[in-house]
Parts: structure tokens; sequence; C-alpha cells
């Protein structure tokens, strides 16, 4: 985990909606095509069960991707994710649907985004994160900055960022050590 400084935990323990991105966020970013052009994606266990415990811990979590994926919305379905927004070409206007449909202020939202689309989304939430090798500018724009690389554990490491400032880290682990 990077050493986030006080305003990135102070960000973070407001957080009560964690949006992330798909591609290059819960994925490595890179797109395989099968042998009927359908689109193939590796989603990381850790990721997925980093996002478990948000939700387990009372985090809503939602998806919002640029691409329309069924490999998205099966393991958004797997992980018990109810907030899915595919095929979104305005990412900030999804945030702040999203947001005024389950009355959250966008100020309690996180964003974690790894590419130039995903800015304006990034800079409406009040916790914004990218992985480790977004590019420059998205990386200036976060708030935090995991170490580990996209669809290798930056999204798990958010969440335990997340889960940590929040004072909740603790009780997820108690239930694991019992």
């Amino acid at each position: 985990m990077t050493d986030a400084g006080a305003d990135a935990t102070l960000r973070a323990r407001r957080v009560r909606l964690m949006l992330f991105d798909v591609d290059g966020v819960l994925t490595d970013g890179r797109l395989w095509y099968g042998p009927e052009g359908e689109t193939l994606k590796v989603f990381d266990a850790h990721d997925g069960h980093g996002l478990k415990l948000l939700l387990a811990a009372g985090v809503t979590v939602g998806l919002v991707s640029g691409r329309e994926s069924a490999a998205v919305a099966r393991r958004a379905g797997e992980l018990g994710i109810a907030h899915v927004a595919q095929g979104v070409e305005d990412k900030r206007g999804a945030v702040d649907a999203l947001a005024a449909r389950l009355r959250f202020p966008t100020d309690e939202a996180g964003f974690m985004g790894d590419e130039l689309v995903d800015l304006p989304a990034m800079r409406r939430c009040g916790f914004a994160c990218a992985p480790a090798e977004a590019p420059d500018i998205v990386r200036a724009n976060a708030h935090y900055v995991a170490r580990a690389p996209a669809g290798r554990g930056a999204a798990r490491e958010v969440c335990e960022f997340l889960l940590r400032a929040q004072g909740r880290w603790n009780a997820v682990l108690a239930r694991y050590l019992a």
C-alpha cells in the first residue's frame, strides 16, 4: 500500500459508495477476443474478495464501464454487486445519476479509474483512486494511488485502505480469525 496522506485517509473515511472502472482497474486492461468475437476478461480473485469485503462492511459498491460485456455482468453477479453501468460514455454523469438514485452526496463517493475517460468521474467524487500504472495525469488526480497493478490487486488494496480508514478492518479480520 502506498503511504497515503492524511487527506486521502479523511476522504476515504467518508466513502459510502465506491465505484470501480473495469478495464484497466479490475482487469489488467488487455482485451482478449475469442473465436466468435467475444471479449474475454480476466478478473483477480483477491480484487473480487476485496469488493465483497466492502459490501459486507456496508459500503455500496458499483461498476462503471465504457464497454459492454457479459463477463462483467456475470462477475458482478457472482460478487453480489447490484449497481453496474456498462457502455457508459459519460462516467461523471453515471456517477451523478447513481449517487442521486441512492441518495449519497458525491463527496461520499469514491471512484477508481485508470484512463483519461475516468478523470471526470474521479474529479467528481470525494475520493479518487488509480492503479500503479495509470498515466501520470490520472495518478496526479488521484487521492490514493495503489502500488499494486490493475487486475492484480490494485482494487483489493483500495478496499483494504477504505476499511482501515473507516476503522472497520479489525472487524473484517475478526470474522476470519475467530
